[in-house]
Parts: C-alpha cells; structure tokens; sequence
C-alpha cells in the first residue's frame, strides 16, 4: 500500500502542473506487480483527463527509400549498411495522393509524407512534395504532416505555408546516449529542426526509439527533454532489429518493459498526444491493447517505413473490444 500510494501522490503532482523528477521517472521504470499497476492507473486516468476516452490513429506513406547519409544506427534505409530494404526515388504526386485518401478513408487523423535522407532537397522535388501537401489540404478531411530530415528555417516556412500542419522530426534517444546511435550529425542540429519547425507555426511530432542499448535513467533523460522542448506530440517506437543494422543482434524489449515507458512518458507530457508506432507488434505482443491503459492515446495503424504493420481489421476489432472510440478531429 506504500508503495501504491507513490503512484497516487504523483499522479495528483502531475495534476498540479509539476512534472516528475528523474528519480520519480526511475521509479516509475523500475516498478513491478500492483506497483506498476498503480503506476498504469494513474498515467490511464491522466490519458483520459485530456482525451476522454478517444484515440487518434496515424499513417504514413513511405515517399522516398533508402540511401540516407546518416548512420543512425537501427535504420534499414543507410546507405552505410547492407541491408534488403527497397530504395525508390520520391513517388508521384498521384501516388502520394491516393495514399492519402487511402488514409483517411481508414479513421487516420494524420498523413505523415516521410522521405529518407539528411534534409530535403530545394527544386522539383520538395515542391512536389509541397504541391502534395496543399493538395491534401484541399480534398481530403486529414490533416498533412511531413517527415523530411533536418530544416532550414525557409524551408520550414514553406511547409507551414502550403498547409503541413505537424513536422515530425524525431530525436530518436537520450542526448548522452546519441553519439552511440548516429555520428553524422549532431543532437543539436535536431534539436534547431524542431525549433524551426514551431517557430514556422506547425505542430511538432518527436519522439524516438526504445531498445537501441539506453539505460533506464536515459529512457527518463529523454522523456524530460521532450517535456523542457513542450512537443506537441510524441511517437514511442519500439526496435524490429534489421538485419544488417549494427544493432541486427539486440534483443526485443519485454512487453511490459514497453508498458512502463509508455506510463513514463504519460507522466512526463500528461496533456500531449501519444502514439505508440512502430514495432508494438512484435515488442508488446499480447499485450498491445494494454498501450492505451499505460497511457498511449493513438497508434499507427498499416505499414510503417520499412516494416509491415498488423492488418487494419485487427486493429479496429482491438478499439472495438476496448470500448474506445476514433478521433475524427484535424
């Protein structure tokens, strides 16, 4: 009952509007049994505090393959690494419109245009990619978002202009652990996208990727830097080691591994949406339709980059059984 009432105390300290500390993020990481399920309660309440019962789904069409300058470290798309994953040059306006429509055709409040590749490139191709975001902006009742590597301030602006309404730049881990991850850039140089990109007045959706080798304490390190940058939303990955990766051998994470860091963030960014992507078939398992009681207030349903997701039946029969209902905001 002790250890019950710290998950109490701290779910009426997030209420209060002061966030938790690192050892409070600890604990929370650490907990096991009806600790943790205290822990669960306290971060579902918090989820549905600021989005009822509701759930908002994403998708993404993967524009662009392969080939990326960067070395991060989990990624099939490097051109550093050998690896079995397709590479194709930005697809057709058509081809990216039809996703679209497939998208919101589906319950997806989001269309994300993801690209490989440092930064995007100024001409033909980012004005396709800009001519594809008005365009969804037009015809179709989702909202466009735009994955495209590292910004400039311009180009940033460009993107708000033509009616992106989220940026997603993931910082993919802790500060103190991303040298591990990638070397080709720096965290810094994240860190300025996401500031351009709000500054241009979009959204921002960042978040990153557990099980790449962090420590629990960096699992909280980064939850608090999301929190200091107010994001306005975050994406929780969990690693598909990819063959040919350097982290090709690295065990999955447990599924209520998983759970624990989808509370932690809950407590961390208690009124900001978050979804829980790529990997959560394989990392949570049987657990998966406990991420909402954690804390996840969306998912991503269909395929991700480079990987297959689970079949949108399953996943609406999931909602179902759970009693939650899709959020059709933009």
């Amino acid at each position: 009952m002790i250890k019950a009432s710290l998950a109490a105390e701290l779910t009426e300290q997030v209420l209060a509007g002061k966030p938790p500390s690192r050892e409070q993020g600890v604990a929370i990481l650490m907990s096991r049994g009806a600790q943790y399920t205290a822990y669960m309660a306290g971060a579902h309440g918090l989820k549905e505090k600021a989005f009822d019962s509701n759930i908002r789904l994403c998708s993404i069409i993967n524009a662009k393959s392969g080939r990326c300058q960067e070395n991060c470290a989990f990624c099939a798309q490097s051109a550093h690494f050998a690896t079995q994953s397709p590479t194709f040059p930005l697809k057709s306006l058509d081809e990216i419109l039809l996703g679209a429509k497939q998208a919101a055709a589906e319950g997806s409040h989001c269309f994300g245009i993801v690209t490989s590749g440092s930064k995007p490139k100024d001409g033909e191709e980012f004005q396709r990619i800009l001519h594809a975001i008005r365009d969804i902006r037009s015809q179709y009742s989702i909202a466009p978002s735009a994955s495209l590597g590292m910004l400039t301030d311009d180009q940033a602006q460009a993107l708000a202009d033509a009616g992106c309404v989220t940026y997603h730049h993931n910082l993919e881990t802790a500060r103190s652990y991303f040298p591990e991850i990638c070397t080709t850039h720096s965290y810094d140089q994240d860190i300025q996208t996401v500031i351009s990109a709000k500054k241009a007045g979009m959204k921002v959706c960042c978040g990153g990727i557990f099980g790449l080798g962090e420590s629990i304490a960096q699992r909280v390190e980064f939850a608090e830097t999301l929190q200091q940058l107010d994001v306005d939303s975050v994406p929780l990955n969990f690693l598909s080691p990819i063959p040919g990766t350097p982290l090709e051998g690295r065990s999955e994470l447990k599924p209520m591994d998983c759970l624990r860091i989808i509370t932690l963030f809950r407590f961390f960014l208690p009124g900001k949406p978050i979804s829980v992507c790529g990997g959560r078939e394989h990392n949570l398992r049987d657990l998966q339709a406990m991420m909402f009681m954690a804390g996840a207030s969306g998912t991503m349903i269909g395929n991700y980059l480079t990987t297959t997701g689970r079949s949108k039946e399953r996943d609406l029969q999931m909602f179902d059984d759970l009693e939650v209902q899709i959020d059709d905001c933009v």
